[in-house]
């Protein structure tokens, strides 16, 4: 009987857990058929079989962190046993079909708690649950009125204060994802790393993204400041291939295209998804693009070549108000570029009192690669660029 494995789902997977089982023992499944939901350490995956006939086992239960190529199902031909017959997995996993949009960090809390994510009202994205959601329908939970089991008035006050410590802290399981990045941004730091921060006027940017966005309102397509960061960091790579490098222990990997990394924020941690060869693709297609990528991020659904194979990564947290800061290298590329919020400054010109706007670039390098007259080289070229915006798109 063929048994389903536990595949590879991203270049940096060594295990996988298995998140939720869609099929049941005993379900017919036809080639194709996603019978599981898979945490790699990038996203959550859908799990399809090749082989066609009755799920015969599930051999590992929900949550089960189980290595590549171990053997997680077994797929019959039918004729050994009849729909309905098989048992269910050992520790009693649910075994719904109906499947329901949670992050794998909401899920986990929430089987922690006893609760039903279907029983849960999701805020994020498309009705996505998160892990807000299932922490406020615990303390509803816990807040409830027993009708059972009245308080007992004989219990001494000091039992009741001694529990207070164990409800100061909530612990919080490490997901594959979080485990894979701490373990790679610790990596990254102990890479020798140097940092060169300048400051980039913006206001022909901001006066450039509005004409753009004019031009392109009757596609519905709007630019972003990342959208154009995005298409400039790549031109300017373009003339500095030396930071468009990897460190590969014993050699420098140099890229002919410039693929762009930008950094989405989840619950769970942190993806990259890439916008390949950049430099090559439009300011409309570039949108739509990171749009289309932060969305597929946000709902784990990120296929591995959409989050492998970056070449420089952006990190931008402008929109949390943050003015400037530096990323961590998210290895083994040469340098990740962190950009601030815009903020506006006074500054004099012919004498007079006159205000700008300003934003703030911080390269990380890795000295390993790039010395700093070259990282210094390409943040001058890609200042200029955001300060001449047409040089963007020529």
């Amino acid at each position: 009987m063929p048994e389903v494995i536990m595949p590879r789902l991203s270049d940096t997977m060594e295990e996988g857990v298995l998140s939720r089982w869609l099929k049941n023992e005993g379900d017919t499944v036809r080639e194709g058929d996603v019978i599981a939901e898979i945490d790699t350490d990038k996203a959550t995956m859908d799990l399809e079989v090749f082989d066609g006939g009755v799920l015969e086992k599930l051999l590992v239960p929900e949550g089960t962190t189980v290595p590549i190529g171990k053997p997680i199902a077994i797929i019959s031909s039918g004729a050994e046993t009849g729909p309905g017959s098989g048992t269910p997995p050992e520790t009693g996993a649910a075994t719904t079909t109906r499947r329901t949009l949670t992050s794998p960090l909401a899920r986990r809390i929430a089987v922690e708690h006893g609760l039903d994510p279907a029983d849960i009202t999701g805020t994020g994205p498309g009705g996505r649950i998160v892990r807000a959601d299932v922490e406020a329908a615990v303390t509803a939970q816990e807040h409830k009125p027993s009708l059972i089991d009245p308080p007992d008035a004989t219990v001494p006050a000091a039992t009741a204060e001694s529990g207070k410590t164990d409800q100061d802290t909530v612990e919080i399981p490490l997901t594959t994802m979080r485990k894979v990045m701490a373990a790679r941004l610790a990596d990254s730091a102990s890479a020798p790393h140097f940092f060169l921060t300048n400051v980039v006027e913006v206001d022909r940017l901001f006066a450039f993204r509005a004409e753009v966005n004019e031009r392109f309102a009757e596609s519905g397509i709007k630019v972003s400041v990342t959208d154009l960061l995005v298409r400039a960091c790549a031109r300017t790579l373009e003339d500095h291939p030396k930071v468009n490098s990897s460190w590969a222990g014993d050699k420098i990997l140099q890229y002919r295209h410039a693929h762009i990394g930008v950094a989405v924020a989840l619950d769970d941690g942190l993806i990259v998804p890439v916008v390949r060869d950049a430099a090559t693709k439009g300011l409309e297609v570039i949108a739509a693009e990171t749009r289309a990528l932060a969305e597929r991020a946000r709902n784990n659904k990120l296929t591995p070549a959409e989050f492998s194979g970056g070449t420089f990564t952006l990190s931008n947290l402008g929109m949390f108000g943050i003015d400037n800061f530096t990323a961590v290298i998210n290895p083994p590329e040469a340098a990740i570029l962190a950009v601030g919020n815009t903020t506006e400054e006074p500054y004099l010109k012919d004498g007079q009192l006159l205000s700008r706007r300003v934003l703030k670039i911080t390269l990380t390098a890795d000295h390993r690669v790039l010395d700093g007259a070259v990282a210094a080289a390409f943040l001058r070229d890609l200042k200029r660029m955001l300060e001449e915006p047409l040089r963007i798109i020529i």
